[in-house]
């Protein structure tokens, strides 16, 4: 049996469970998820808990067991509380700015950058502060129910201008430690 899998999921006091054809709705005060379930799992609601059991101890039933009940559990904190990922924009003269459904960035480039926000995700600035090696840096919070859209949104912020190794500049998660290289040392 996997470990993970036979862990029963608790529910939040206002987080309602529907199960219907292989899919399970989540509904809470953060917003309303649905999940596939795979062909080989199954899924029970009682005494406000979700556990998931698998139909046979074929490999794929195996796999899917833990994953599932992982994805489940996401579900349900996503739609009860939400889920935050904060990143730090450094460097001289980079900005950004939330305008509705859109973040406009000043990265450094000769234009801005107009990033649009999938559905069911916000962000917001905060305050530009200056870091021990004198580098502006603004924070960007992201917040989400669903904690897949919100990571592929995060990597997707972060790919359009990367830190860079010398000076740290770019885009990079806030506990994200960015690897130093020292540069090009003048010798007479």
């Amino acid at each position: 049996m996997s470990r993970i899998g036979k862990l029963a999921i608790k529910l939040g006091d206002k987080t309602k469970v529907n199960v219907a054809n292989q899919q399970v709705n989540f509904e809470g005060p953060k917003g309303k998820l649905s999940v596939k379930l795979p062909a080989k799992v199954k899924v029970e609601v009682k005494d406000g808990q979700v556990t998931v059991q698998r139909e046979d101890d074929s490999r794929e039933a195996r796999s899917l067991h833990g994953l599932t009940r992982t994805i489940l559990a996401n579900a349900a904190k996503g739609v009860s509380t939400g889920f935050e990922r904060r990143l730090d924009i450094r460097g001289v003269g980079f900005r950004a700015e939330v305008k509705g459904k859109a973040i406009h960035f000043s990265l450094g480039y000769s234009h801005p950058v107009v990033f649009n926000l999938p559905e069911g995700v916000t962000a917001e600035v905060d305050k530009a502060s200056r870091t021990e090696d004198s580098l502006p840096t603004v924070g960007l919070t992201l917040r989400s129910a669903d904690k897949e859209a919100l990571g592929a949104t995060a990597v997707n912020i972060r790919s359009l201008r990367p830190p860079e190794p010398y000076k740290g500049k770019g885009i990079k998660y806030s506990e994200e430690r960015i690897r130093r290289k020292e540069g090009k040392t003048g010798t007479t």
